[in-house]
């Protein structure tokens, strides 16, 4: 079956990005907006202008600067931040003394802050705290004393921009937890895939063979033992499974990376269920089904007709060669039930459970697994004495069952 690779990445922290980007623009615009409409208050006014200049020059040239954290590098932020120190320090050159007493504002004004998120965003709220610390010296040189007003700017944007570093700390940490999350269900479910194939065909060989060579005896038994031993092995690793390691994405503005493999729906139409089911009937096993066809998707039929196979399997481990068993198919009008029943001994309280902690994992995988995937759902009913009936449940329409299933 053909797969496609789908690329999810989850940032929380790149819309800020964009919001700085934003900021920095329109808070240049106010600064340069501010002086004009005091420029014959300023004792130097070409002092401010020649700020200027050199602010404006500087904002517009590096917008791409603060488009993502890459490129937003530790020499760029304390280039950032000097120019807002000194655009602090330059106001009581150029402006007039009553006018910095009275709390008037500084050349940079409220850009100052854009530069502080910047470090806010990038380092989180240690380098903050640092890029805030320097804003509140500045801000205090430039007054002369700590006036009510410079303090109570200086502790808003410390708090503003402690808080935001936080929160993209936590935000970060986040998506990478929700993208080892979603790698590691990945990789359960194609383990879970792998280990039903491979409980179909491997490992009851094997089994198979550990117990032909235990009755024949000799070097058969020998050979009996080492697959039984490798059985084991192979059980403990489809059932344990390595999960690989979370990939992250290269541009750490774009948050976490995920990739996740789907299945992409085979060409042509649906097949009918009952021509997959008809090579289990036999002599011992009895197969009803409707008079008209029973259509599935492809992939869909081939893992309701592999589930029949592992439940017929089970029949003649469990209940023994006589045992008689039978398969009825209903074609519902939105989903296709298939119930197998056998006349054995039925399986014991609690036999399943320990089944699958032993790493037997019939039933949970080559049975169960396959219709969860898909959507469905297998239900097993045993009495003791009464032999043993599983139902398997599989929606005709498989795209909206899968994105029930996920929901769940």
């Amino acid at each position: 079956m053909a797969k496609r690779e789908r690329v999810m990445r989850m940032s929380v922290e790149q819309p800020l990005w964009r919001a700085l980007t934003a900021y920095r623009v329109l808070t240049m615009l106010y600064a340069v907006g501010l002086f004009a409409t005091a420029y014959g208050e300023f004792v130097r006014p070409w002092v401010a202008v020649a700020y200027y200049v050199v602010l404006c020059g500087w904002t517009l040239a590096t917008l791409p600067r603060v488009a993502n954290a890459a490129r937003c590098t530790k020499w760029f932020l304390a280039a950032d931040l000097t120019i807002a120190v000194a655009g602090i320090l330059l106001t009581t050159v150029a402006d007039a003394h009553e006018r910095v007493q009275a709390g008037g504002p500084t050349l940079p004004s409220i850009w100052t802050a854009g530069s502080v998120l910047a470090f806010a965003i990038k380092g989180g709220w240690r380098w903050a705290a640092l890029a805030s610390s320097l804003v509140a010296v500045a801000n205090l040189v430039e007054r002369g004393s700590p006036a009510r007003d410079t303090v109570h700017n200086v502790i808003l944007v410390c708090i503003a921009s402690v808080a935001i570093g936080y929160v993209v700390e936590v935000a970060r940490a986040s998506e990478r937890t929700l993208a080892r999350a979603l790698e590691i269900e990945a990789a359960t479910r194609e383990r879970e895939r792998l280990a039903r194939d491979i409980h179909d065909s491997v490992l009851q060989v094997l089994a198979m063979v550990q117990r032909r060579g235990a009755v024949i005896g000799g070097e058969a038994a020998e050979l009996g033992r080492m697959a039984g031993e490798q059985e084991v092995a192979l059980r403990t690793l489809v059932s344990g499974g390595l999960v690989p390691v979370s990939r992250v994405s290269e541009d750490a503005a774009e948050g976490a990376l995920v990739r996740a493999v789907d299945e992409e729906p085979e060409p042509g139409g649906p097949v009918d269920l009952r021509a997959l089911l008809a090579p289990y009937a036999g002599a011992m096993v009895s197969l009803a089904e409707p008079g008209a066809p029973v259509p599935l998707a492809p992939a869909a039929a081939r893992e309701v007709a592999a589930a029949v196979g592992a439940a017929l399997d089970n029949v003649r481990r469990h209940a023994g060669a006589d045992a008689r068993a039978w398969i009825l198919v209903e074609d519902e009008p939105d989903e296709v039930i298939v119930t197998v029943r056998d006349d054995g001994p039925g399986i014991p309280e609690g036999r399943l459970d320990q089944a699958e902690g032993e790493g037997r994992l019939g039933v949970a995988l080559s049975i169960r697994g396959r219709l969860r995937d898909l959507g469905g759902s297998a239900e097993l009913i045993s009495v003791p004495g009464q032999g043993t009936e599983v139902e398997l449940k599989v929606p005709k329409d498989l795209t909206d069952a899968r994105g029930k299933a996920e929901q769940r």
